[in-house]
C-alpha cells in the first residue's frame, strides 16, 4: 500500500475513478483518492458496510481482479522474485503481453 500513493501521484492527470481490489482497502488510501479529486472503486473488507459503485465500474474492477489472478500464476510475479522495481515491471509487462496474446 505505501507504493500505491506515489503511483497515483505520478499520473499525468487526475483520474475519475481509481479501481482496485480488497488489498487496497484502507481508510487513509480512500481519503487520499478523494482528496486528489477521484472516486475509489475498491470493495470494502468483509466486516465493513458495502460501498455503492456503478455497475460499469464494478465490472471493470472485476476485470482488473481477474487479470491480477492470471498474472499471479507466474511465480516471479506472485512471489515478487525480482529484486528491483525495473526488473519486476519488465516481468509484469511480459506476463501481461503474453496474457493479452493468449486472449
Amino acid at each position: 500500500l505505501p507504493h500505491a500513493v506515489p503511483l497515483l501521484d505520478g499520473l499525468p492527470g487526475v483520474p475519475k475513478w481509481v479501481v482496485g481490489d480488497r488489498g487496497y482497502t484502507s481508510h487513509a488510501f480512500r481519503d487520499h483518492i478523494w482528496t486528489m479529486g477521484a472516486r475509489p472503486a475498491i470493495p470494502p473488507q468483509r466486516h465493513e458496510a458495502p460501498v455503492a459503485c456503478p455497475d460499469w465500474i464494478y465490472n471493470n474492477r472485476n476485470q482488473v481482479e481477474r487479470l491480477w489472478a492470471r498474472l499471479k500464476e507466474w511465480r516471479a510475479i506472485a512471489t515478487r522474485y525480482e529484486k528491483t522495481a525495473a526488473s519486476f515491471t519488465g516481468v509484469l509487462c511480459l506476463a501481461a503481453a503474453l496474457d493479452w496474446l493468449k486472449r
